[in-house]
């Protein structure tokens, strides 16, 4: 009722007040809506809605599944979720990395996937190394879980190390800007090509159970299979390698897995591509340095112009130092608009990273100042959302 309320009054897509309410008249709703079912949750700092929708596509094999697909990915949104799929006996569930001891406390989860740990707006979220540690405690507690793990990533791995059952993935991660010194010492890490280690404890790369290559992945039982993603991106074949092995773990043949990852092409708006007035503007949501660096390899495969939309609401954290770890300067030589909220924020970056550049405010406004053709409109989390419901009503 107060889901289709929040619709109706056009004060949101009621994916959380609807739980917010049921957590206010009963704290256990979490806890009762997933007894009786397998569950399964994903964290990490980025890719949880992609690689959930792709984990609950998988999982799709076995029955039907309850999933915050749209990425209400706090309690609320949960117990929204179960409470719209009651009989659902799987459920797939997203979960910001600060509210996953809780969540994973409330839903006994039978598999959990910690993608990627990299630092985010501080002012939301805190300090990385305070979530690895976070995680580390609530995962060594699970002892009837298994966790699916990134052994490409320095703090995921220290925070499944002690875990009872661990899939071990190996990812290619590129992003190691957050992990120079050891999350458990303080040592030095060092690494050498794939592999790494802390010189001053025992924390190393594990033997990944699941490798990504390129454009395929090999199994445990080293069968190697083609992805033949619709979805762009390394990450999104990390992303894909990521859910396979956490559908395994749930029951499901990892051919059935990949056939099924195929057909996501479309994750809450993200890869959309909107056509106005002779362009197709391809929509990608970026939120923080790691992932405006994996989304800034992607544009870079073409080299068609760039609008960058850029905004600092509560969602989006208003800090915006962040900007200067990204790395714009690939952009050079490229069109390029600065845009949102903060567009003279993000402009004076641009203008230190040497990449020729004009402000225009509203990002359709900019869109429409491109040359016809090809273009690519890069998000944070507020810019992106009100870009893609003004792109819904203009339709």
């Amino acid at each position: 009722m107060s889901s289709t309320l929040s619709q109706k009054m056009g004060l949101g897509a009621g994916g959380m007040i609807g739980g917010r309410v049921a957590l206010k008249l009963d704290p256990q709703a979490l806890n009762r809506l997933t007894q009786g079912r397998k569950v399964a949750v994903v964290t990490g700092t980025n890719g949880k809605t992609t690689s959930t929708m792709m984990l609950a596509r998988a999982v799709g094999a076995l029955g039907e599944v309850a999933t915050n697909h749209s990425g209400a990915n706090m309690p609320d949104g949960h117990v929204t979720a179960l409470s719209k799929q009651p009989d659902a006996p799987y459920a797939v569930l997203e979960c910001d990395e600060g509210y996953f001891p809780a969540v994973a406390g409330a839903s006994n989860p039978a598999v959990a996937m910690i993608l990627n740990l990299s630092r985010d707006q501080l002012d939301r979220v805190g300090e990385v190394r305070t979530i690895e540690r976070s995680l580390r405690d609530t995962v060594t507690a699970l002892q009837n879980c298994t966790i699916v793990a990134n052994c490409d990533d320095v703090m995921v791995t220290s925070a499944a190390w002690n875990a009872a059952n661990v899939v071990w993935v190996a990812t290619g991660t590129g992003w190691h800007h957050d992990s120079a010194s050891c999350p458990r010492c303080g040592n030095p890490i060092r690494w050498q090509g794939e592999h790494w280690h802390c010189t001053g404890c025992d924390l190393a790369r594990p033997h990944p159970n699941w490798i990504t290559t390129d454009e395929a992945m090999i199994t445990p039982e080293h069968q190697k299979l083609e992805l033949r993603l619709t979805l762009p991106g390394k990450f999104n074949q990390a992303n894909a390698v990521m859910a396979s092995a956490a559908a395994h773990a749930m029951g499901v043949p990892a051919e059935e897995a990949v056939r099924r990852l195929r057909g996501v092409s479309n994750v809450s708006g993200r890869y959309r591509t909107i056509h106005r007035n002779g362009r197709s503007a391809r929509l990608l949501l970026s939120k923080n340095p790691a992932g405006w660096s994996e989304t800034l390899t992607v544009v870079k495969e073409a080299n068609h112009p760039a609008v960058l939309v850029i905004n600092a609401q509560e969602a989006d954290g208003r800090d915006l130092s962040w900007l200067w770890d990204v790395p714009f300067e690939r952009l050079q030589g490229r069109r390029v608009i600065a845009s949102g909220e903060r567009a003279t924020d993000l402009a004076v970056r641009l203008t230190y990273a040497e990449v020729e550049h004009t402000i225009v405010p509203d990002p359709l406004k900019a869109i429409d100042q491109m040359p016809q053709g090809a273009v690519e409109v890069i998000a944070n989390y507020t810019a992106f959302r009100d870009l893609n419901a003004r792109a819904a009503a203009d339709e």
